[in-house]
């Protein structure tokens, strides 16, 4: 329920025990806040060790796997070149003591081949260092650089002769980017040397079908030399940077070669990450919280020091206010007097706080009523609109007073009584009273201002039909006079004069209802019909002036619902208006044409002129009552006009003519309704 007053706070907002004082707000001790951040930077400094420790025992586990990655490798790589210096070994000898002729001899060697042990080619060189036997045949071509026509190595043959046991020989390139390596294996027929079995190994075919899947997913291993040059790798990691890398001596075959392992960032290891992530969600909730806390602690000290302010402010705008306030419970009693209220009936707030009914200001003549609304407020009957009672101040001075009451909501949003606003208005009544009696002064007045009204409007809108009356008068009197006259002309004459008498009559009473501003008699009629007969009424007029009146009316219009009197005078006003302004051409361009047509539900009549047109600065204050611009006109023809298309709920405007001159519209609802 809105409160009359804007100053006024609202009802439902109030709470009486902000009436008392408040505590001070006092602001938290420093310690408060230096503690949880003390202990939060330990449990940043507790998290980001633990997630070091565990970031480095995770890398001493993944150099530990890498380096019994390696070692395996090594180690599966030595026994696979020994068991292949054994077998070349057996097939040596087999061919030195003649045990197998030379097609079991290729055969042998042919299977030795192709059992993927890294081999590619195999060599029998007899005891004169001649090799006996290349399979497969195999011409220099494919070697490059200084390996070219010294195959198979003759230091390794020298070596491997002179030491008896297998001797390795340096790697080399060869056609397609990789690097080959033998191994010679000394044969002994006897106690006689009878050769040498030579068995060539490719680094790339090696590491492909010796190094296993699972560890070309996690590394990348490569064969160098001492000088660091990469001759063979194998590695099935697309892209990214090493994260840590180890070096074996690859002996066999030695001669400088090392295995080199660089190690990738494989998957991630669930349990750790899920550790730390767990660590750092407890640390997140835990700063969460302290930060909640903190801002909840903040929020409560600015909301004391609001609370505060807004007592004060509150206080102070109700002691300031002219309208009293006063609070009650559900039961009726009194739990709150501002002092607007205290000068009002003259009582204390401490007088007033605690009473129930009857109060002390209530009149005795009147207790029984106010009683009746006191109980009707407290049973949820309160009016909108305030109620007006007679009260009693301390004095036993009687005043009016209006009271609004509204519903107390506290913040729990249940209703713990009403408030009321009270404005003596003791002076706006008698206010009241003297507007009453100034208004009937003024009534009257109007009342003779409207006669005088009445009395330019009759005299302007009965012209034309008085003036036809004398014209049919004096030709009757003429006709008379000349004696040239029948009875017929007579009876047809006094018909006409009649009839425009009783259009007079007519004017005077539909003019005396508009006064009035009654509303106009309306019936179904025709626009087009009520043209005619307003032209035909005025077209002696104009010829008598020279003017020319064309009509151009739309067919089919539908009909409207308008009072035919009225709508004819406002046709009348408007063409005599055009008359007059056509009178101000030249003979042959003196010409009027009334147009009517239908503009969707709105019927429209215009008149179009050939006269000068309109002024701007007059435009403005054409339909102003009084305004004219004729030597003797009124100035009451178009402002009538448009208050006769105003009540048919239609407009009136003008517009200048396509070809010169101004046209006057005027629409009216098409219909019966």
């Amino acid at each position: 329920m809105r409160l009359p007053d804007a100053n006024i706070p609202h009802p439902g907002s109030y709470t009486p025990a902000l009436d008392t004082a408040l505590p001070t707000a006092q602001r938290p001790p420093a310690w408060i806040w230096i503690l949880p951040r003390v202990a939060l930077l330990l449990s940043l400094a507790a998290v980001v060790a633990l997630v070091w420790l565990l970031y480095r025992s995770d890398r001493e586990e993944q150099r530990d796997t890498l380096i019994a990655d390696v070692l395996w490798v090594e180690q599966d790589l030595r026994f696979h070149l020994e068991r292949n210096v054994e077998q070349l070994r057996l097939l040596g000898l087999e061919r030195v003591s003649s045990q197998i002729d030379e097609r079991s001899y290729e055969l042998r060697a042919r299977h030795i081949l192709g059992n993927g042990q890294g081999l590619v080619q195999l060599v029998f060189v007899d005891a004169g260092g001649e090799a006996r036997s290349i399979l497969p045949p195999q011409s220099a071509e494919r070697m490059v650089g200084e390996a070219i026509g010294v195959f198979p190595s003759p230091d390794s043959f020298r070596l491997a002769q002179k030491l008896g046991t297998p001797q390795y020989s340096g790697t080399y390139p060869v056609v397609g980017q990789d690097a080959q390596f033998e191994v010679q294996v000394p044969l002994y027929y006897g106690n006689e040397f009878a050769g040498v079995m030579v068995g060539v190994y490719s680094l790339r075919t090696l590491l492909a079908q010796f190094v296993p899947w699972w560890f070309a997913e996690k590394y990348k291993l490569a064969v160098v030399d001492d000088n660091g040059t990469l001759l063979a790798s194998k590695s099935n990691i697309a892209t990214g940077q090493p994260i840590d890398s180890y070096q074996v001596a690859f002996d066999p075959p030695g001669r400088g070669l090392s295995l080199q392992v660089h190690a990738y960032r494989s998957e991630p290891r669930l349990l750790p990450l899920l550790l730390v992530a767990t660590i750092a969600l407890l640390s997140i909730a835990i700063v969460a919280s302290l930060w909640a806390l903190r801002r909840h602690v903040q929020w409560r000290y600015q909301a004391e020091l609001a609370l505060r302010e807004e007592h004060a402010f509150r206080k102070a705008m109700e002691d300031s206010v002219h309208t009293g306030l006063r609070a009650r419970d559900l039961e009726g009693r009194i739990t709150y007097v501002n002092p607007a209220f205290c000068r009002m009936v003259g009582w204390g707030a401490q007088e007033l706080i605690g009473l129930r009914p009857p109060m002390p200001y209530w009149p005795p003549e009147d207790a029984e009523h106010i009683r009746a609304i006191h109980d009707g407020i407290l049973a949820g009957q309160s009016a909108g609109e305030g109620v007006e009672v007679r009260l009693m101040r301390k004095n036993q001075e009687r005043f009016d007073a209006l009271i609004y009451e509204a519903p107390l909501i506290d913040a729990a949003g249940r209703q713990t009584g009403w408030m009321g606003s009270v404005l003596d208005i003791t002076e706006r009544k008698r206010a009241e009273e003297l507007a009453r009696q100034q208004q009937e002064k003024l009534q009257a007045t109007s009342r003779l201002v409207t006669m005088g009204e009445l009395a330019s409007t009759l005299a302007h809108e009965l012209n034309q039909p008085l003036a036809a009356i004398a014209s049919y008068n004096a030709g009757c009197v003429n006709k008379l006079e000349a004696g040239n006259f029948s009875r017929d002309e007579l009876i047809q004459a006094s018909h006409k004069l009649g009839k425009q008498a009783q259009r007079a009559g007519q004017i005077i009473r539909r003019v005396y209802e508009f006064v009035r501003r009654s509303e106009p008699k309306r019936e179904p009629c025709s626009i087009n019909g009520i043209v005619d007969d307003a032209v035909a009424l005025i077209d002696a007029d104009a010829r008598k002036r020279g003017v020319r009146i064309g009509t151009r009316l739309a067919a089919d219009l539908p009909q409207v619902l308008a009072d035919r009197v009225m709508i004819e005078q406002v046709i009348l006003n408007l063409v005599r208006n055009g008359i007059d302004a056509a009178a101000e051409c030249r003979g042959e361009e003196r010409s009027i044409e009334v147009l009517t047509r239908l503009d969707g539900d709105m019927v429209t009549a215009g008149v179009a002129d050939s006269g000068p047109g309109i002024a701007p600065e007059v435009a403005g204050k054409l339909f102003a009552p009084f305004f004219t611009t004729k030597e003797h006109g009124m100035g009451m023809g178009l402002n009538i006009c448009r208050s006769i298309v105003e009540l048919h709920k239609g407009r009136l405007w003008h517009e200048p003519g396509p070809h010169g001159g101004t046209v006057f519209w005027f629409s009216i609802p098409a219909g019966l309704k």
